[in-house]
């Protein structure tokens, strides 16, 4: 069973993700003061997890950069979609618990 992953590794990937990547724009939110940057920022991080290509080859070569990207985005597996997808949820949760807290009258955030 080369290339499987159990049930319980799918639900850890996912509490992870959701973690990691609310702490990262909670303190995104908090130091720069931009509600909604690491939602924003999230696509870039998902394609350089995903990609194997280098950055400056979207500039230099963008046709075969944004192809390989579509194969490898199609390529995906249901698993990685859901884990991938947890992510953004973390980061999207994070700009609601700053709005709250700023509306709340906390004046760090």
């Amino acid at each position: 069973m080369a290339g499987s992953i159990s049930l319980v590794h799918v639900i850890l990937s996912v509490l992870i993700f959701i973690v990691m990547f609310f702490g990262i724009g909670f303190l995104l939110n908090m130091l720069l003061r931009m509600t909604w940057l690491m939602a924003i920022i999230y696509p870039v991080v998902v394609i350089l997890i995903i990609d194997k290509v280098k950055i400056y080859e979207y500039f230099t070569k963008p046709s075969y950069a944004f192809q390989l990207l579509g194969e490898k985005i199609t390529a995906l597996h249901t698993v990685d979609v859901i884990i991938l997808t947890s992510g953004l949820v973390g980061a999207i949760i994070s700009g609601f618990v700053i709005k709250l807290l700023r509306k709340q009258g906390y004046q760090m955030f």
